[in-house]
């Protein structure tokens, strides 16, 4: 068996075979990582031609040192658990990155770990793939451990909720009374999901720079975006859904419910009054003064509903999310709202309009992406698992980041000089620089 270079029409045939493909390795994804220095090398271990495994790999040159780094996203499309094929491979492609003067070949495979519940829980008799984690250290690959929060390169938990097999009412039903309390609300807010053009990208760029100056990460600028459009929009791999609020629907809903209410109220008075209502007198004073009270709500809503079209006009924007979709999942990468309108929820309906889309074009999982693998009620990050959580679904933790050392030497001093950039870069940015 031989690794060898292919192009990327032979490599999409092989690559979309494999139950662990992804947007990553694909050369959609290759074109987009070259505007950030990367070269994309597609490549297969092939025999009497036949292909035992491919991969995409991207290789960055190192300044001064006139050395390289090498990264498969989301690791080999092969069967790790074959210990022949996995050594060959390896030995192949090491041998290959070695042409290429490489320090080292990252990986970070994209095959789960062992099963957990949505609780984050071991499933008792579940599948577990630590023979993937040792097969592939037994190779040298030096592995970074099972961290617990989002501190890889790619996340290493997640949560899905799988759609395969399943009806759309199954899934709706899973999900928690709260979440589908909110979907229906939204619904009658006439908040509504819409795909954005190109030229909208600096509206989902407003919406993610806001939202990053709310939780205090470094957005990326409107470029990062438009690249990603440019590279993964018309090969369908991207979607960008925002939500919006139509504030004349949302108050002709409010005064429709309003007018529904006081309609049942006389009607009920009129009854009990004819003796045709067999209601008690305490029993039909409490049912009125409760829709007394929602009248009185619905009043104020609507004032509220006509501060929004003065200061808003006819409709707004809540939020948005960044799709990539590909292989057998639709997956939410980045997302966010707009702080003065955050009391919405539109997040929730975005999300659902995700899985809907993912249900009806047959895909297999919706991913909700990185989670921390800490469930601990003190972890500041688990807001955002139990929002997730909140859908359905299950937690999904992957087996984890390996490097494949080419050169010990380089590969010490390379981690050394990363330590300080990064050292320095952290430094200024809690500066202010």
């Amino acid at each position: 068996m031989k690794l060898v270079e292919i192009n990327s029409a032979k490599f999409k045939s092989l690559a979309d075979k494999n139950e662990q493909i992804t947007f990553h390795q694909t050369k959609e994804w290759g074109k987009l990582k070259e505007k950030n220095g990367w070269h994309s090398y597609f490549l297969s271990l092939e025999e009497k031609g036949k292909s035992y495994g491919c991969t995409l790999m991207l290789t960055k040159d190192v300044p001064i040192i006139k050395k390289r780094i090498c990264y498969c996203p989301r690791g080999f499309l092969i069967d790790y658990k074959n210990e022949e094929i996995l050594k060959t491979f390896t030995e192949e492609i090491k041998e290959f990155a070695s042409k290429k003067k490489a320090i080292f070949i990252k990986i970070d495979p994209y095959v789960p770990y062992k099963q957990h519940d949505r609780e984050g829980a071991l499933v008792e008799g579940g599948f577990d793939n630590s023979e993937v984690v040792k097969n592939l250290k037994n190779l040298g690959y030096k592995h970074f451990g099972f961290n617990l929060m989002q501190d890889a390169l790619q996340p290493r938990w997640m949560h899905t909720i799988t759609l395969k097999k399943r009806t759309l009412e199954e899934v709706h039903a899973d999900m928690e009374s709260k979440t589908r309390q909110i979907l229906r609300k939204n619904e009658r807010s006439a908040i509504t999901t819409r795909e954005i053009t190109r030229e909208e990208l600096p509206k989902f760029k407003h919406i993610m720079q806001h939202t990053s100056d709310r939780r205090e990460f470094v957005d990326r600028p409107l470029s990062y975006y438009e690249n990603m459009w440019d590279n993964l929009y018309e090969s369908g791999i991207l979607k960008i859904l925002v939500a919006e609020i139509d504030f004349d629907k949302y108050k002709k809903n409010t005064e429709k419910e309003k007018d529904q209410i006081q309609k049942e109220m006389e009607e009920r008075l009129y009854k009990k009054e004819n003796n045709i209502l067999k209601m008690n007198e305490k029993k039909f004073n409490s049912k009125q003064k409760q829709d007394e009270e929602r009248i009185k709500q619905l009043e104020k809503q609507i004032t509220e509903i006509e501060n929004y079209q003065y200061k808003y006009g006819h409709k707004a924007l809540l939020g948005g999310i960044l799709f990539l979709i590909y292989g057998n999942e639709v997956l939410s990468l980045y997302g966010g709202s707009l702080k003065e309108l955050m009391h919405f929820q539109s997040a929730y309906t975005l999300h659902y309009a995700g899985i809907k889309y993912a249900y009806d074009h047959h895909y297999d999982t919706y991913n909700f992406y990185g989670i921390t693998g800490d469930f601990r009620k003190e972890n500041p990050l688990l807001g955002l698992y139990l929002f997730k959580k909140s859908f359905g679904g299950q937690v999904v933790e992957l087996v984890g980041e390996f490097d494949l050392i080419i050169s010990s030497f380089w590969y010490k001093a390379y981690n050394g000089a990363f330590k300080i950039y990064h050292g320095i870069k952290n430094i200024r940015k809690k500066q202010g620089k």
